[in-house]
Protein backbone atom coordinates (compact mmCIF):
# COMPACT_ATOMS: atom_id res chain seq x y z
CA UNK A 1 0.00 0.00 0.00
CA UNK A 2 1.81 3.44 -1.14
CA UNK A 3 2.17 6.25 1.34
CA UNK A 4 -0.54 8.97 0.30
CA UNK A 5 -0.59 10.85 2.87
CA UNK A 6 3.58 11.84 1.63
CA UNK A 7 6.71 10.63 0.39
CA UNK A 8 8.98 10.18 3.06
CA UNK A 9 10.98 7.73 1.01
CA UNK A 10 12.24 10.52 -1.11
CA UNK A 11 15.67 11.44 -0.09
CA UNK A 12 14.73 15.00 -0.84
CA UNK A 13 12.42 17.66 -2.11
CA UNK A 14 13.58 17.21 -6.00
CA UNK A 15 13.05 13.12 -6.06
CA UNK A 16 9.95 14.09 -4.15
CA UNK A 17 8.13 15.96 -6.55
CA UNK A 18 9.64 13.82 -9.47
CA UNK A 19 7.74 10.63 -7.55
CA UNK A 20 4.49 13.09 -7.22
CA UNK A 21 4.27 14.21 -11.02
CA UNK A 22 5.08 10.28 -12.32
CA UNK A 23 2.11 8.79 -9.62
CA UNK A 24 -0.56 11.67 -10.15
CA UNK A 25 -0.01 13.10 -13.59
CA UNK A 26 -2.47 10.93 -15.77
CA UNK A 27 -4.63 11.63 -13.66
CA UNK A 28 -4.11 15.38 -13.24
CA UNK A 29 -4.37 15.38 -17.17
CA UNK A 30 -7.11 13.65 -17.47
CA UNK A 31 -9.44 15.80 -14.63
CA UNK A 32 -7.92 18.95 -16.24
CA UNK A 33 -9.25 17.44 -19.90
CA UNK A 34 -12.45 16.70 -19.08
CA UNK A 35 -13.00 20.12 -16.73
CA UNK A 36 -11.89 22.52 -19.26
CA UNK A 37 -12.60 19.95 -22.69
CA UNK A 38 -9.86 21.37 -24.35
CA UNK A 39 -6.20 19.08 -24.91
CA UNK A 40 -4.19 22.39 -24.59
CA UNK A 41 -5.75 23.68 -21.82
CA UNK A 42 -6.07 20.87 -20.01
CA UNK A 43 -2.07 19.98 -20.20
CA UNK A 44 -1.46 23.89 -19.36
CA UNK A 45 -3.73 23.47 -16.60
CA UNK A 46 -1.63 20.34 -16.03
CA UNK A 47 2.02 22.32 -15.99
CA UNK A 48 0.26 24.60 -13.48
CA UNK A 49 -0.85 22.23 -11.10
CA UNK A 50 2.56 20.59 -10.82
CA UNK A 51 4.30 23.91 -10.58
CA UNK A 52 1.88 24.91 -7.92
CA UNK A 53 2.35 21.67 -5.78
CA UNK A 54 6.24 21.99 -6.32
CA UNK A 55 5.93 25.69 -4.92
CA UNK A 56 3.87 24.38 -2.13
CA UNK A 57 5.34 21.22 -1.48
CA UNK A 58 7.33 22.09 1.79
CA UNK A 59 3.92 23.66 3.11
CA UNK A 60 2.04 19.78 2.72
CA UNK A 61 1.03 19.12 6.14
CA UNK A 62 -0.76 16.14 5.37
CA UNK A 63 -4.00 16.81 6.85
CA UNK A 64 -5.49 15.55 3.75
CA UNK A 65 -4.34 12.74 1.35
CA UNK A 66 -1.74 13.90 -1.34
CA UNK A 67 -4.09 13.10 -3.99
CA UNK A 68 -6.83 15.30 -2.20
CA UNK A 69 -4.74 17.72 -2.04
CA UNK A 70 -3.25 18.05 -5.98
CA UNK A 71 -6.70 17.25 -6.96
CA UNK A 72 -8.06 20.29 -5.06
CA UNK A 73 -5.12 22.49 -6.60
CA UNK A 74 -5.72 21.23 -10.15
CA UNK A 75 -9.28 21.84 -9.76
CA UNK A 76 -8.50 25.35 -8.46
CA UNK A 77 -6.15 26.15 -11.15
CA UNK A 78 -9.04 24.95 -13.46
CA UNK A 79 -11.66 26.74 -12.17
CA UNK A 80 -9.28 29.48 -12.80
CA UNK A 81 -8.88 29.41 -16.19
CA UNK A 82 -12.75 28.87 -16.73
CA UNK A 83 -13.42 31.96 -15.46
CA UNK A 84 -10.71 33.81 -16.83
CA UNK A 85 -12.13 36.27 -19.37
CA UNK A 86 -11.56 35.30 -22.76
CA UNK A 87 -12.79 31.58 -21.74
CA UNK A 88 -15.98 32.59 -22.09
CA UNK A 89 -15.76 32.86 -26.27
CA UNK A 90 -14.28 29.29 -26.07
CA UNK A 91 -16.21 26.58 -27.85
CA UNK A 92 -15.96 23.76 -25.42
CA UNK A 93 -18.39 21.21 -27.73
CA UNK A 94 -16.12 17.93 -27.64
CA UNK A 95 -16.41 14.75 -29.72
CA UNK A 96 -14.41 11.65 -29.73
CA UNK A 97 -11.92 12.54 -31.98
CA UNK A 98 -10.87 15.50 -30.65
CA UNK A 99 -10.22 13.53 -27.24
CA UNK A 100 -6.67 13.00 -26.46
CA UNK A 101 -5.17 9.59 -25.97
CA UNK A 102 -4.64 9.90 -22.30
CA UNK A 103 -8.80 10.09 -21.76
CA UNK A 104 -10.05 8.20 -24.26
CA UNK A 105 -12.31 5.35 -23.24
CA UNK A 106 -12.11 2.00 -24.30
CA UNK A 107 -15.64 1.49 -26.14
CA UNK A 108 -18.49 3.90 -27.76
CA UNK A 109 -20.16 3.86 -24.71
CA UNK A 110 -17.72 4.73 -22.73
CA UNK A 111 -16.98 7.87 -24.95
CA UNK A 112 -20.79 8.77 -25.02
CA UNK A 113 -20.62 9.12 -21.55
CA UNK A 114 -17.64 10.84 -21.43
CA UNK A 115 -18.78 13.49 -23.73
CA UNK A 116 -22.33 13.70 -21.69
CA UNK A 117 -20.15 14.56 -18.70
CA UNK A 118 -18.27 17.21 -20.19
CA UNK A 119 -21.98 18.87 -20.86
CA UNK A 120 -23.13 18.87 -17.69
CA UNK A 121 -23.51 22.19 -15.72
CA UNK A 122 -19.87 22.52 -13.74
CA UNK A 123 -20.77 22.36 -10.52
CA UNK A 124 -22.38 18.64 -11.27
CA UNK A 125 -19.58 17.97 -13.56
CA UNK A 126 -16.86 18.64 -11.01
CA UNK A 127 -17.99 15.93 -8.07
CA UNK A 128 -18.85 13.16 -11.46
CA UNK A 129 -15.51 13.64 -12.14
CA UNK A 130 -14.05 13.39 -8.92
CA UNK A 131 -15.90 10.66 -7.92
CA UNK A 132 -16.63 8.44 -11.09
CA UNK A 133 -13.49 9.33 -13.10
CA UNK A 134 -11.03 9.73 -10.28
CA UNK A 135 -12.43 7.51 -7.69
CA UNK A 136 -12.65 9.54 -5.00
CA UNK A 137 -14.80 9.31 -1.58
CA UNK A 138 -17.46 12.19 -0.75
CA UNK A 139 -15.72 13.27 2.15
CA UNK A 140 -12.24 14.10 0.13
CA UNK A 141 -14.71 15.42 -3.24
CA UNK A 142 -16.47 17.96 -0.51
CA UNK A 143 -12.83 18.95 0.73
CA UNK A 144 -11.42 19.47 -2.69
CA UNK A 145 -14.68 21.73 -3.58
CA UNK A 146 -14.85 23.17 -0.10
CA UNK A 147 -18.47 22.62 -0.11
CA UNK A 148 -20.17 20.21 2.56
CA UNK A 149 -20.68 16.42 2.08
CA UNK A 150 -24.52 16.16 1.97
CA UNK A 151 -23.94 19.15 -1.11
CA UNK A 152 -21.66 16.57 -3.08
CA UNK A 153 -24.09 13.85 -2.17
CA UNK A 154 -26.48 15.66 -3.88
CA UNK A 155 -25.33 17.16 -6.76
CA UNK A 156 -23.85 13.39 -7.01
CA UNK A 157 -28.06 12.49 -7.69
CA UNK A 158 -28.71 15.07 -9.04
CA UNK A 159 -25.50 14.50 -12.06
CA UNK A 160 -26.26 11.31 -12.69
CA UNK A 161 -30.35 12.21 -13.18
CA UNK A 162 -28.77 14.61 -15.46
CA UNK A 163 -26.35 11.87 -17.33
CA UNK A 164 -29.90 9.12 -17.29
CA UNK A 165 -31.86 11.64 -18.93
CA UNK A 166 -29.15 13.17 -21.40
CA UNK A 167 -28.17 9.43 -22.95
CA UNK A 168 -31.71 8.38 -23.02
CA UNK A 169 -32.00 11.20 -25.08
CA UNK A 170 -34.76 12.98 -22.80
CA UNK A 171 -32.57 16.20 -22.58
CA UNK A 172 -31.95 18.35 -25.04
CA UNK A 173 -28.46 20.62 -24.81
CA UNK A 174 -28.96 23.34 -22.77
Amino acid sequence: MSNDKGLDKAPNRDQRFEQIVTQHQKSVLHICYLYLCDKTLAEDATQETFLKVYQKLDSFRGESSERTWIMKIAMHTCYDINHSSWFRFFNRRITPDLMPDETAQPNENGRELTIAVTMLPLKLREVILLYYFQGMKVNDIAEVLNITQPAVSGRLKRGRERLKNMLEGRELDE
